[in-house]
């Protein structure tokens, strides 16, 4: 009976932690960059042969790899990642990996995100223009000129997350160990004037949230009888 009950609480766990990535998710279908959140669990076995009883793993996180859509803002300081690779930014935590592409140019010329954070270059440097050269044009691969003379170049970076990463406000993700520049890879480019959307698809996103919650309940529902029976049954055998 009290095995039944563990099970159930830690299927409970499992399944708020489930609740909070998804709306994590949904809360941040229209931020610009964001990749989902996903979830796995596995079983923990307690015991041996038929005493042996599995509950739920508290789950590991990962990031969904999916590539939001890209949206056309005509904006000269815009960027979208086309591939697998990552904008370097630097914060007050250390280096921080996006995909959010919404980037600006102080008085002085230094490239930053809208919250003022630097923009770095391949060799981890801040990104810095010529103040007085007007919007850059961008290569494929990230170079910029203002004039016709190239100015800087925008670092991309090989970044893998892994399992249980940290976020960095909205659309960052603070990376294990210093990343990878992006070197020669034909795949891998940037496109001017774009951003990637969000991947995350609201409609299901909602649809599993319903799913989950009536899981928990019913999870809860079973627990409530499970510690009922266990009362009657004490009440029932226990010393008179």
């Amino acid at each position: 009976m009290q095995s039944g009950i563990y099970v159930a609480l830690s299927s409970q766990i499992a399944l708020d932690k489930r609740l909070t990535t998804i709306a994590d998710n949904v809360a941040n279908a229209s931020t610009v960059g964001f990749r989902a959140t996903g979830v796995k669990f596995e079983d923990v076995v307690s015991g041996l042969g038929s005493t042996s009883v599995s509950f739920a793993s508290a789950g590991d996180t990962y990031l969904s790899t999916k590539t939001g859509g890209f949206r056309q803002t005509g904006n000269p300081f815009d960027f979208a990642i086309k591939g697998d690779a990552w904008f370097a930014i630097e914060t007050p935590g250390g280096p921080v990996m996006t995909r959010d592409g919404r980037f600006t140019m102080l008085d002085t010329g230094e490239l930053v995100t809208i919250e003022g954070y630097p923009v770095l270059d391949a060799g981890g440097a801040p990104i810095v223009l010529d103040p007085q050269g007007g919007p850059p044009q961008s290569g494929a691969d990230g170079t910029l000129r203002q004039n016709g003379q190239m100015a800087a170049a925008i670092g991309l970076f090989n970044f893998q997350p892994g399992l249980n990463f940290t976020r960095y406000g909205n659309s960052g993700i603070v990376p294990w160990g210093p990343p990878e520049a992006v070197v020669d890879r034909m795949d891998v480019g940037v496109a001017q004037g774009y951003l990637e959307d969000s991947n995350v698809d609201p409609v299901m996103e909602i649809t599993r949230l319903i799913q989950v919650q009536r899981a928990f309940e019913h999870v809860s529902a079973l627990v409530r009888d499970s510690e009922s029976a266990l009362d009657q049954a004490i009440s029932t055998l226990g010393p008179r």
